[in-house]
């Protein structure tokens, strides 16, 4: 897309810069690469297991050590993008996180792998909070903004789906350390493609980072995510994880009341007073809910009641990605600025929740090309057609220098949603399973059909939120409000545009 002409009064340093679609080639690699490494190594744990001797009580580990450090570790990467800049913080990441997929590929014990993962979780953080703020700050056009968040967001989406099938290929035809050692040349390439990218020219915090408020934000994000991960082992009513479940929440409390009394806090309280934002955050971790229990609904179904492989399992996720990255770009980017975030995200959650609906349906004798085909598309109409409004909602009127925050808030409200969500439905599925008096294969369907109802009301929970709290909206797309503060000691203190009660 042609940037308009500048104009003669136009400074130099405001025209768009020929390299920022290049850019987005860069970031959109790394969006794909974290979320894709959430999901690769499902397909591979059996092979893991037995090469290392790895417990069964040890197995969700590989998986939990990782998404621990990504989901706990983001508001504190936001904040951290901010004061050393977004492409600074973009670039380590890159080279952290091909570090530490090198040292877990080449891991010769099960607790090596468990530490290189939750390593290699860490960069994840660096890497998803700086690359959805540099997007905001590199495209100061609203139409070319519009487009770039519809197409990172589509990477993001698509990336844990490409996940199991590139996963079940590489276990397939090569070796399980290959779903780890293949983010390494990835990682590598995108690290080399930064050279070429524009340079950073949003405005950096100074001063301190508020550490007592990373301490309890983050430690309480760590305490629920981790619970999440062990409810299915451990039932949600043991006291391993009620008390972790009860920590998590004290430190967050006492979190959202520091942030009120710090002149600096770690997340602004006047960010998470636009009520658009917040239905933003709330569809998000709805959606992100209800993709992570579609996956595993699917990767059981098709295995265990279908008897597929899991290479052509991997296979049977394509269509999400595909419908979702097409619908994003191609629906979302022309509607959003008719309808607005409100609508679109209403409507988005509403047909996801619709597809679900139709997985409810599925029997013992259902077909994927007549029954759950139907379904994936569905869902994943919906999914595309709310990414950009939620990302955009989420992000929309924050100040250039708290671009990283605010980036890492919508990640990481999509990190519990995903991780919360996707307990729930393990749980409920393997009640019902349990509980179910027929074959094996009918009470694993059986489980299944009755856990999606979880996060179907859950999106249509979200749907009546975002109705609710969006307020009307303009046709126009809220961007990012790219000014100044208002002088350079609100930048210091970080506070931003704005008063701070604004």
């Amino acid at each position: 897309m042609q940037a308009p002409p500048p104009s003669p009064s136009t400074p130099q340093e405001q025209l768009p810069d020929p390299r920022r679609w290049w850019a987005l080639c860069v970031l959109g690699l790394a969006q794909l690469m974290i979320l894709l490494d959430s999901t690769i190594v499902n397909v591979a744990l059996p092979s893991m297991q037995t090469e290392l001797g790895m417990a069964d009580g040890d197995r969700p580990w590989v998986v939990t050590s990782y998404t621990v450090a990504f989901g706990g570790l983001l508001l504190l990467a936001g904040r951290i993008a901010d004061h050393a800049g977004r492409k600074r913080v973009f670039a380590s990441g890159l080279l952290g996180f091909a570090v530490a997929s090198a040292a877990a590929g080449a891991a010769p014990t099960t607790q090596a792998l468990f530490a290189a993962r939750a390593v290699q979780g860490a960069f994840a953080a660096l890497l998803a909070a700086s690359a959805l703020a540099l997007v905001a700050t590199t495209f100061t056009d609203l139409r070319e903004r519009r487009k770039a968040i519809a197409v990172f967001g589509a990477l993001g989406g698509a990336g844990a789906s490409l996940g199991v099938v590139l996963g079940g290929l590489l276990t397939q035809w090569f070796d399980w350390r290959w779903c780890l050692l293949v983010n390494v040349p990835i990682a590598l390439l995108a690290l080399l493609g930064t050279l070429w990218t524009p340079r950073d020219r949003a405005q950096r915090l100074t001063g301190r980072i508020d550490i007592a408020g990373a301490v309890l934000g983050c430690g309480g994000l760590t305490a629920l995510v981790y619970a999440c991960s062990q409810a299915e082992a451990q039932k949600w009513t043991s006291p391993a994880v009620l008390g972790v479940l009860l920590a998590g929440a004290a430190l967050l409390t006492a979190f959202a009341w520091w942030q009120t009394r710090v002149a600096a806090p770690l997340l602004p309280p006047r960010l998470m007073r636009d009520r658009r934002r917040v239905a933003a955050l709330l569809a998000g971790g709805a959606l992100m809910a209800g993709q992570l229990s579609v996956s595993l609904y699917l990767t059981y179904y098709l295995q265990t009641v279908l008897d597929w492989s899991a290479l052509a399992s991997g296979l049977g996720f394509l269509p999400i990605s595909l419908v979702t990255t097409a619908t994003a770009t191609q629906l979302g980017t022309r509607l959003l600025p008719r309808f607005g975030p409100r609508v679109m995200m209403t409507a988005g959650l509403c047909v996801s929740a619709c597809g679900l609906f139709q997985l409810t349906l599925l029997d013992p004798d259902s077909t994927y090309a007549a029954n759950v085909l139907p379904a994936l598309i569905t869902f994943s109409v919906g999914m595309g057609g709310s990414f950009l409004a939620i990302m955009t909602g989420a992000t929309s009127d924050v100040p250039a220098q708290d671009s990283g925050i605010a980036s890492a808030t919508v990640n990481s409200a999509q990190q519990m949603g995903g991780s919360i969500g996707s307990a729930v439905f393990n749980t409920v599925a393997a009640s019902a399973a349990a509980a179910f008096h027929g074959s094996p294969r009918a009470a694993t369907l059986h489980g299944f059909t009755s856990a999606i109802w979880i996060p179907l009301a859950l999106l249509l929970l979200a749907a009546v939120a975002t109705a609710t709290l969006a307020g009307h909206q303009s046709t126009r797309v809220y961007a990012y409000a790219n000014t100044s503060p208002r002088n350079p000691s609100e930048v210091k203190n970080g506070q931003g545009s704005g008063s701070r009660g604004a």
